[in-house]
């Protein structure tokens, strides 16, 4: 991959954007998606689509003890992994990122081989997924978009468009599993980000009271295993256990 030439950096509000490499202008998308109360196809290829994806990689990552972005999956950090695979699937990429000077690691080192997307800097670090998320759809080129967290390793870019392509009036598609609610692996349109803005504003940091604000079509277990029998696409690390039965879900061996 060749060198990016150094670019201008622009203000998205109070966050700041850092394209890497050639950014395209992304319209609303122009293919239907299914009509309310239709399946969208299971099991069938679906071409590509021209949606974004935000990923939230500024959390402070308590419990695991070190950032989850920097943890080693295979032969890439979790970040580039996770970017990697969106990029299948997905036209553009939004990295949430802690502000610059308060990030525990350089994020652009964890991302050397991978493909398009934007880096998008909080204002303060560690405010939690509601204001990151308003922040990275406000700066989604799409108006329909996936959003995920760093902490997904076994992530598939092919579940998290399909949820895409399952908003059709409403405002977000949320997966529920276990009974909970899954905000960080779902699809949401552009407007939810005003939505997310406003419950930041007032001191709201639980992104699922979202779902009692705007219209939400959830996405239960059942439903969801049609596209990820396993459900391995939502299986999330907290801690060091999560991260070695993802290691071993994966078919890698852990390093000493």
């Amino acid at each position: 991959m060749g060198k990016s030439r150094p670019q201008r950096l622009t203000k998205i509000g109070a966050a700041t954007t850092e394209p890497r490499g050639k950014v395209k202008k992304i319209g609303v998308a122009t293919t239907k998606p299914a009509r309310k109360g239709e399946k969208s196809p299971i099991g069938m290829k679906m071409p590509r689509r021209e949606f974004s994806a935000v990923l939230l990689a500024g959390g402070a990552s308590a419990r695991m003890g070190q950032p989850k972005a920097t943890l080693r999956f295979g032969d890439a950090p979790l970040l580039e992994r996770i970017v990697n695979e969106l990029s299948r699937e997905f036209a553009q990429v939004v990295v949430v990122a802690a502000p610059e000077k308060q990030e525990p690691f350089v994020i652009r080192q964890l991302l050397p081989e991978a493909g398009e997307f934007v880096i998008v800097r909080d204002d303060g670090a560690y405010k939690g997924p509601v204001e990151a998320l308003a922040r990275g759809l406000h700066a989604a080129a799409s108006d329909l978009a996936f959003a995920c967290s760093c902490d997904l390793p076994l992530l598939r870019a092919d579940v998290a468009l399909a949820l895409c392509l399952m908003l059709d009036g409403d405002d977000a598609v949320i997966p529920e599993v276990g009974g909970l609610l899954q905000p960080l692996h779902a699809a949401y349109r552009r407007r939810c980000a005003d939505v997310l803005a406003a419950m930041a504003a007032g001191g709201e940091r639980r992104l699922t009271a979202l779902a009692s604000r705007v219209a939400v079509r959830r996405v239960g277990e059942a439903e969801l295993r049609r596209l990820d029998p396993d459900l391995r696409s939502v299986f999330n690390v907290n801690t060091p256990a999560d991260y070695a039965q993802a290691l071993r879900l994966a078919g890698f061996a852990r390093e000493p």
